[in-house]
C-alpha cells in the first residue's frame, strides 16, 4: 500500500509506492497536507501497477489536480499535440532532423486512423507495438527503430507537459537487425573511388575529394561556400547540420592542391558546388544530391542501376539496402586514417565524431596532429 513520509529539512510529504513488479519509488508531492499527499500517493501506485485503464487514471488525476492544486490536466489529441511539438522543435533542430520528425508523426497518425483524433491518454503501448511491427515488415531495423525513438521523444514531451500520466512508448522495445549482423555501410576502396571519379563531372569530382579528405557528410559539403575556405590559415571551417558542431579541418596536401586547381570566384559567398548547393538549399536536405551519387555508383558498376520499373514486389515490400553511398567516403577516411596509425583522438576530432568516452580521455588534439592526419589520406 502506498505511504507518505516527510523528509528532513522539507515541509513537503513524499509519496512512496510500488509498481507491479514490487519496485519501490519515491516522489515529492509538493504538498504539506498529509491527507492530500496520501491521495496523490494512492493514485501514483494505481498508475504504476496499472490497476486501472489509462482513461480512468487520467480522470482520477484530473480530479486530484482540480481538488488539490486548483487546476486541470491539459488535453490534446495525438494529431494536435504532434503539430504543437513539431512547431516547438522546428527552430531547435536541423532541417533534415525536423523533416524526420514530421514524417514520423504523419506516418503514425495515418496508422492510427480515427484514433489519432482521440485523447492522447487513449494511445497505449499496444498501439505503438502494432505500429512498430507494421514498419518492421517493410523497412530496415535502423529505420523502424528511428521512428520509435522519435515517438518516445514526442510522448516524453507530452508526459512532461502534463498531457499524459505515463509514456506509452517508454518501454516499447526496438527491433533486432536480422539481416546478417547489421553490416551497415562499408568503406569505398581507393580503386572504387577512382572508378567513380572517372565517370564524374568536375563538380562531383570535387565533392568526392572533399568527402574523402574531410570525412564530412554530403549535405554539409554541398552547403559549402568559398567563405568556408581559408587558404591563408590552411583550413576549412564549417558547422555540421546534424549536430551543430563547429569544425576546423586543416587542409591536407591533396585537398589543398585540388582547391588551388579550381577557379576561385570574386565573391566568397558563392558555393563551391553550385548544383548541389542549389538542390540542398531548395529542399532543405541532401536527398536529391544523394540520389545523384547513387547514379554515379551505378555508372561505375558499383551499384545496380535503377530502371524505375515495377519489380512486382509491391510498395510495402522491404527494400534491399546497398552497402555503398556517399557516406561510405566517411568510413573510408576513418579506415585509412586508422590504418596509417593516426591516434583515435585525432581521427575523431578531424572527422567530427562525438564520443563521451573519448572526451574523458582527451580535452584537445593539437593542430599538428590534425594536419598529420589530413596528410595521411592518399591522393586520388
Amino acid at each position: 500500500m502506498a505511504s507518505v513520509r516527510r523528509r528532513k529539512a522539507t515541509k513537503f510529504w513524499w509519496a512512496y509506492y510500488r509498481d507491479s513488479d514490487g519496485v519501490l519509488y519515491g516522489k515529492s508531492t509538493k504538498l504539506s497536507d498529509r491527507k492530500k499527499a496520501q491521495r496523490i500517493a494512492d493514485a501514483l501506485e494505481a498508475t504504476a501497477q496499472r490497476r486501472k485503464s489509462a482513461q480512468h487514471v487520467r480522470a482520477a488525476f484530473t480530479d486530484l489536480l482540480r481538488d488539490i492544486y486548483g487546476e486541470a490536466m491539459p488535453t490534446a489529441t495525438i494529431r494536435n499535440f504532434s503539430a504543437r511539438w513539431l512547431e516547438q522543435k522546428k527552430p531547435e533542430t536541423a532541417s533534415a532532423t525536423y523533416l524526420a520528425y514530421q514524417k514520423t508523426t504523419f506516418v503514425f497518425t495515418k496508422f492510427l486512423g480515427a484514433k489519432a483524433d482521440r485523447d492522447l491518454s487513449e494511445i497505449s503501448s499496444r498501439d505503438l507495438v502494432a505500429f512498430r511491427n507494421s514498419l518492421a515488415g517493410k523497412l530496415s531495423a535502423d529505420t523502424t527503430n528511428r521512428y520509435i525513438k522519435i515517438l518516445r521523444m514526442l510522448f516524453k514531451a507530452a508526459q512532461r507537459d502534463g498531457y499524459i500520466v505515463e509514456n506509452p512508448a517508454e518501454f516499447v522495445e526496438l527491433v533486432r537487425d536480422s539481416s546478417g549482423g547489421g553490416v551497415g555501410r562499408r568503406p569505398l576502396t581507393i580503386p572504387e573511388i577512382k572508378s567513380v571519379l572517372s565517370v564524374a563531372d568536375p563538380e562531383w569530382q570535387s565533392l568526392i575529394k572533399f568527402g574523402l579528405y574531410t570525412g564530412q557528410r554530403l549535405g554539409d559539403l554541398a552547403s559549402l561556400t568559398w567563405a568556408n575556405i581559408d587558404l591563408e590559415r590552411n583550413e576549412l571551417r564549417l558547422t555540421t547540420q546534424k549536430t551543430g558542431k563547429r569544425l576546423t579541418i586543416p587542409l591536407g596536401t591533396a585537398l589543398r592542391a585540388h582547391i588551388e586547381s579550381v577557379e576561385h570566384p570574386d565573391k566568397l559567398d558563392l558555393p563551391l558546388h553550385p548544383r548541389a548547393f542549389e538542390a540542398v538549399v531548395r529542399q532543405g536536405r541532401a536527398v536529391s544530391v544523394s540520389n545523384w551519387f547513387t547514379e554515379l555508383l551505378a555508372q561505375a558498376g558499383l551499384r545496380e542501376k535503377r530502371d524505375h520499373q515495377s519489380r512486382g514486389i509491391g510498395r510495402n515490400a522491404k527494400r534491399a539496402e546497398s552497402l555503398l553511398s556517399f557516406h561510405s567516403l566517411r568510413h573510408t577516411a576513418v579506415s585509412l586514417l586508422k590504418d596509417a596509425g593516426i591516434p583515435q583522438a585525432a581521427v575523431q576530432e578531424l572527422i567530427g565524431h562525438d564520443s563521451a568516452a573519448m572526451s574523458q580521455l582527451y580535452t584537445h588534439t593539437g593542430r599538428e596532429s590534425l594536419l598529420k592526419a589530413a596528410n595521411a589520406l592518399p591522393e586520388v
